[in-house]
């Protein structure tokens, strides 16, 4: 006798009842930063007595708040592109090939996202300086970054090869198509939406990272959240750090939202084609 799928009424309202609160106890805090940012009040009384435009005049007019902004794109971009190409390379490497300690390496590629991020960074600050005698500068924090954004094109690559299989790829090469022409016609084609979803998540974690950015930025480079860190337990800054959050976060969203809608267009895709 088939066991039956359907959830009990009691158990499906327990779930929605723990899923709202979650939603609640993670959304509504954004949404306070979003609203204040907007207060008229600059010691943030609630409900706001008025609603203003100005602090966001003010930060837009923030000189270190805009260098910081543009820091943290070059990063994002930057870091995204490195995790584009090695990430890419790495799951095609270990598709293809079988080898001993294959789920080793494929371990440690996946590692650095679960490490602390304490830990990353120190890691990071101690090679540059002491073992490699570099200087901490943008690129150090372009470096440490890719780590951890190599996971996400890592792991949408190999998702999509196993959903794919390699039939399109032997029928290419069994018509006469070369390498090269098999990956420019059939398999970049098909890996196109996987990467650019992790493209859009590896620049959403690139750019709201703060934690292994502390360890490897240098004095002069300081991304968005390091300036509002930095910003925000001074009075005269706390209503333009709230207004620079609100946008943190929303620049942060719109990546994760547009990666998450390709990735469910490209599966809708896969399952109804034949």
């Amino acid at each position: 006798m088939a066991r039956s799928s359907i959830i009990s009424p009691g158990l499906r309202r327990s779930l929605t009842g723990i899923t709202v609160l979650v939603l609640v106890f993670v959304y509504v805090p954004l949404t306070l930063v979003v609203v204040n940012s907007f207060n008229i009040d600059n010691t943030f009384g609630f409900p706001p007595p008025g609603y203003t435009l100005h602090w966001w005049q003010v930060a837009w007019e923030s000189q270190g708040a805009r260098s910081a902004l543009w820091t943290s794109v070059k990063v994002a971009i930057a870091a995204t592109v490195v995790a584009l190409l090695l990430g890419t390379l790495a799951a095609m490497a270990l598709r293809r090939t079988r080898f001993f300690g294959r789920n080793v390496v494929s371990l440690l590629i996946i590692l650095p996202i679960a490490l602390p991020g304490v830990v990353t960074g120190l890691a990071f600050q101690n090679g540059f300086r002491t073992i490699l005698g570099i200087q901490l500068s943008l690129w150090t924090i372009v470096i440490a970054h890719a780590t951890f954004c190599i996971v996400t094109i890592f792991n949408n690559v190999q998702a999509r090869f196993q959903r794919l299989g390699g039939n399109f790829e032997q029928a290419s090469m069994d018509l006469g198509a070369g390498r090269w022409t098999t990956f420019r016609l059939v398999t970049f084609p098909m890996l196109r939406s996987a990467l650019l979803a992790g493209a859009l998540l590896s620049f959403g974690l690139s750019f709201d990272e703060i934690v292994v950015t502390t360890f490897t930025a240098s004095s002069q480079d300081q991304t968005l959240p390091i300036w509002i860190f930095q910003n925000l337990f001074r009075p005269n800054q706390a209503p333009i750090v709230n207004v620079v959050a609100a946008v943190l976060v929303i620049v942060s969203a719109i990546p994760i939202y547009l990666a998450q809608k390709l990735s469910g267009s490209q599966a809708e895709g896969l399952t109804a084609s034949p």
